[in-house]
């Protein structure tokens, strides 16, 4: 079946599955070192409660049926495994039907965690693991070459993931069309890295090009991704090349990283990967399988394609519970102005104007001024990114906020796990409090003179002081 198998594309195939495979890998490890104090039985927003009102229609997943910590840490644990193992080859070391399996299974798995993962899981990466790993099902594995309809299913994918982030961008804030977004966007992006100060003051010149260059690679190279070769391999690099900027000037969880092996399905490798090993034709089943797979996702797509093309379209959004076909975009708008919570607590029972109020450190996002911004995707930091959604706006932060205080107040192990520092080891504090400050990069000047990355300026007070006891069984 010449027309079914793409034999050229078997290296392209090998490094594609083994690396979506380690991104899932890092999504389950993610998970595991996060949910107890996120999600777990006594989690922030705990999914046992979520599942009480959440019908399984509208979110399939393994713990609608039943749901405990131990359930839950066997499942991240052992999507783990199974990624690694995967990673390692033993998906391509089994049977076409026991490959096929073990993608089937680690899909099943990490869609089950994002059905019940509520805010923490409602970034668009999470969908477009679930799209590209389902898709991964049926790439095959070393006994017959890769199917034509898939690859072709993974460029669309790429092309839908690219082209709907430059709609929303263009039809979005003025400053895109302006070229003039990224004076402030390495600065107010949810979570920085080691290069964005670098980046945000490089010449207002030099800004425009990298947003001009931005437009290019999603709005004109995304059609290349649809052409013959070797025009795709061309665009592909495109956007690999595009993709690794975004790595070096932020983080974005594993989103830059799976934007890349997704568009590897339109490089072809036979230029540096030589003659083909012998495969077997392709056993019939696969062939109904793959056929099928092809119509329901074309058929799917619809709703993305009117969303693209809508005016009033929307970002990472998902049109049916499996989240087999999605549409994608980010930073329709961009924030002129970092605001941050800082979270301090007290030891004193009677705080007044000259209590000492001690800082509570994050991993990822931004608190002291000395601290340069670490590198953590492709890990996701799901506390630290909707602190910075809560800094946005209050509502952001309805549910979950005033429980994390109440945890802090407790002392509370797991939450306090998520944290970089506490500044109360030994015993929990009496108060805690938050406020809101206004963060900005330093200039090259103040940089030399203070050594810090960041100036930063109270606005307000996010949340009054709250006490333990009786104040945090409220704030639960």
């Amino acid at each position: 079946m010449d027309w079914f198998a793409a034999s050229d594309y078997w290296l392209t195939r090998i490094v594609l599955q083994r690396a979506l495979a380690g991104i899932y890998l890092v999504a389950f490890v993610s998970g595991a070192l996060q949910f107890r104090a996120l999600i777990g039985e006594h989690g922030l927003t705990p999914v046992r409660r979520f599942v009480r009102r959440a019908p399984f229609r509208a979110f399939p997943s393994l713990f609608q049926w039943r749901c405990s910590d131990r359930l839950f840490a066997s499942v991240c644990w052992g999507g783990a495994a199974l990624s690694a193992a995967i990673v390692a080859g033993a998906a391509d070391a089994v049977p076409l039907w026991a490959s096929m399996l073990m993608w089937a299974l680690l899909w099943l798995a990490y869609l089950s965690i994002v059905n019940v993962g509520q805010i923490w899981y409602s970034f668009g990466w999470e969908s477009l693991l679930l799209e590209a790993g389902f898709l991964g099902i049926f790439l095959g594995n070393d006994e017959t070459a890769p199917p034509v309809l898939v690859l072709w299913l993974l460029r669309w994918l790429a092309f839908r993931l690219e082209f709907g982030a430059g709609l929303i961008k263009w039809r979005g804030d003025r400053c895109w069309r302006e070229l003039t977004c990224l004076d402030h966007h390495h600065e107010t992006q949810p979570m920085p890295g080691p290069l964005s100060w670098f980046f945000h003051r490089l010449p207002k010149p030099l800004h425009r090009v990298e947003t001009a260059a931005n437009h290019v690679a999603q709005l004109v190279v995304p059609f290349g991704l649809l052409m013959p070769q070797p025009v795709a391999t061309f665009a592909a690099a495109v956007v690999i090349v595009t993709q690794l900027w975004l790595v070096l000037s932020g983080n974005f969880s594993w989103l830059n990283w799976l934007t890349i092996v997704i568009a590897l399905a339109a490089v072809d490798s036979s230029a540096f990967s030589g003659a083909p090993p012998p495969f077997a034709a392709p056993p019939l089943w696969y062939v109904v399988v793959v056929c099928a797979v092809t119509a329901l996702v074309l058929a799917l797509s619809y709703w993305p394609v009117r969303n693209m093309v809508s005016r009033g379209q929307q970002m990472n959004a998902s049109f049916n519970s499996l989240h087999l076909v999605n549409t994608y975009g980010a930073f329709g708008s961009v924030t002129r102005v970092r605001h941050e919570i800082v979270i301090e607590g007290t030891d004193e029972e009677l705080p007044g104007e000259e209590t000492v109020w001690r800082e509570y450190g994050f991993k990822g996002k931004p608190g002291d001024v000395s601290r340069l911004p670490r590198q953590f995707a492709p890990y996701h930091l799901r506390l630290d990114w909707q602190m910075w959604f809560a800094a946005l706006s209050p509502a952001y932060a309805a549910g979950w906020f005033e429980p994390f205080v109440a945890r802090l107040l407790e002392g509370d192990r797991e939450t306090l796990r998520l944290l970089r520092y506490n500044p109360f080891p030994g015993q929990p504090p009496t108060h805690v409090r938050a406020l809101l400050y206004r963060y900005r990069f330093t200039t090259r000047a103040e940089r030399r003179e203070t050594g810090h990355w960041w100036h930063r300026t109270l606005v307000r007070e996010f949340l009054p002081p709250v006490r333990a006891t009786r104040d945090a069984d409220q704030a639960r």
